[in-house]
């Protein structure tokens, strides 16, 4: 079973998501997106692998999502992945989207493109279940930067595709989860 769950910050998507995996009774791997590229990003890191059973096997993967879902995808495996939006913040500056964005330029990041299309081809295939976390952007104001404009456009895309493939869809609101699909 694929599992999209959807959430605000600090909306209690990421608990849900580990309860869930425990609750598959499988084997866990837990798949971080996150770069720790200050201080408070790597506090917000330790918080999560805090929380996490120890014997939980973490790899990171702030590229390659599909490449590292295919290498450890198993019948009796959870794949946990946490979160997309981040993962997509990455290909989104590693590539040259937010370049073209501050420049008013059209958009065509062959990275974002690529990558994401990889992932949307590879779910479906996967064996095991496999929890995708992401956050739900698109529900504050418009922001006024292109950049910013450019990203929640866009995830709120990718969180459409990937809705669309997966078995379940659960959105989080003040720790509380709302069945969307399935």
């Amino acid at each position: 079973m694929k599992e999209l769950i959807l959430g605000g910050a600090r909306s209690g998507k990421s608990r849900l998501a580990e309860a869930r995996a425990i609750e598959s009774g499988l084997d866990v791997v837990y798949i971080a997106t996150a770069r720790a590229l200050d201080a408070e990003m790597e506090r917000r890191v330790a918080h999560h692998r805090e929380r996490r059973p120890a014997h939980w096997r973490c790899i990171e993967s702030p590229l390659g999502l599909a490449q590292t879902l295919r290498a450890n995808a198993a019948a009796n495996t959870c794949l946990l992945v946490d979160c997309l939006t981040l993962w997509f913040n990455n290909l989104f500056f590693a590539g040259k989207a937010a370049a073209q964005a501050e420049a008013g330029e059209a958009i065509d990041c062959e990275l974002l493109k690529s990558e994401t299309d990889e992932l949307l081809a590879a779910l479906p295939e996967l064996p095991g279940r496999i929890i995708l976390v992401s956050n739900e952007v698109g529900w504050g104001i418009v922001p006024m930067h292109p950049i910013s404009r450019l990203f929640a456009d866009e995830q709120g895309r990718l969180n459409q595709r990937v809705a669309a493939v997966c078995d379940r869809v659960t959105l989080v609101a003040a720790g509380l989860p709302l069945a969307l699909k399935g």
